[in-house]
């Protein structure tokens, strides 16, 4: 594994960041670019003018979709560990001798 960090300039809410991180500099921008959207969806929503409140809401947002995308993660897991057992079950009674 890479331990080269790389330094990227991103701009959310007309602010510059530089960021160092451990991946691309293109899925640091992407990310980037996800808050940026996020925080202004929020604002353009008239409920929250403060950046700083909208940021927050933004961040629970997004923390929901990763726990969403954690369970579906979860679930699809369990999905095909069920379809390996049930395959491994038929393939071993296919295999078995017959008289």
């Amino acid at each position: 594994m890479s331990t080269k960090r790389n330094s990227v300039r991103v701009t959310i809410l007309n602010e510059d960041y530089n960021i160092r991180s451990d991946t691309s500099t293109e899925h640091t921008r992407a990310v980037a670019q996800y808050v940026d959207r996020a925080i202004r969806q929020v604002m353009s929503s008239g409920m929250v003018v403060e950046s700083n409140k909208a940021a927050i809401l933004a961040a629970l947002q997004i923390a929901g979709e990763l726990f969403e995308a954690r369970e579906h993660g979860e679930q699809i897991s369990r999905s095909l560990r069920s379809l390996s057992e049930e395959t491994r079950w038929l393939l071993e009674a296919d295999v078995s001798p017959t008289p």
